[in-house]
């Protein structure tokens, strides 16, 4: 686990220095800038990680603490980190439906697009309406695979979120994509009983 600069490090104990972490971490949780900004100030790595390997940026990020991200940019913390599990800052406010902290990472130089899950699929996934139209407009692979098999209009199409999916077939995205089982965006929607999505998905002339 990341914990302090070399620079704090040298002034004050180990356990002092665990303790200053742990109260930097719960300041970002509950968005209290002023404190965030004195440990920073005090030395403390803007890429420091909790024990799961998530850094401040992506725990700003996934509660919407837009002022906390601006200032850890600030610091220099990377917008592009990667957690253990491969999140990313702008996967987690994606996934949380931040439009404005997403599009500040996105214009900091957040990856929109990368191997794996990616930004769109965590947005299609909770049905992030607005967050697809964004993604897409700033260059996101609109048809690229998730880990397990699904497309983002799948993955939209197999929560019911029907806004989503309707946000993506806006965009001409390919219907046909098909799961490691052969299912469809269409047959997941038959499958949760979605008549509307149903019809929406074979107006875009998607077929079984």
């Amino acid at each position: 686990m990341r914990v302090l600069a070399g620079a704090l490090l040298c002034l004050v104990p180990l356990a002092a220095a665990g303790q200053a972490l742990e109260e930097f971490l719960k300041a970002l949780e509950r968005g209290d800038s002023k404190v965030v900004a004195a440990y920073l100030d005090r030395g403390l790595d803007p890429n420091s990680t909790n024990q799961a390997g998530q850094s401040a940026l992506m725990l700003a990020a996934r509660s919407g603490h837009r002022g906390l991200v601006a200032l850890l940019i600030e610091r220099r913390a990377s917008v592009n980190q990667r957690s253990p599990h491969g999140d990313t800052a702008l996967m987690l406010a994606s996934l949380a439906g931040h439009l404005e902290v997403a599009r500040l990472l996105v214009d900091k130089g957040a990856h929109v697009s990368h191997e794996g899950w990616t930004p769109l699929h965590y947005a299609a996934f909770e049905g992030r309406a607005e967050l697809v139209r964004f993604l897409i407009d700033r260059g996101a692979e609109k048809n690229a695979v998730a880990p397990n098999g699904y497309s983002a209009l799948m993955l939209a199409a197999r929560g019911g979120h029907g806004e989503a999916a309707r946000a993506l077939l806006h965009e001409d995205v390919d219907v046909g994509v098909r799961g490691p089982n052969g299912e469809t965006a269409l047959r997941l929607a038959a499958q949760r009983g979605d008549t509307a999505l149903v019809e929406l998905l074979k107006r875009a002339g998607a077929v079984e």
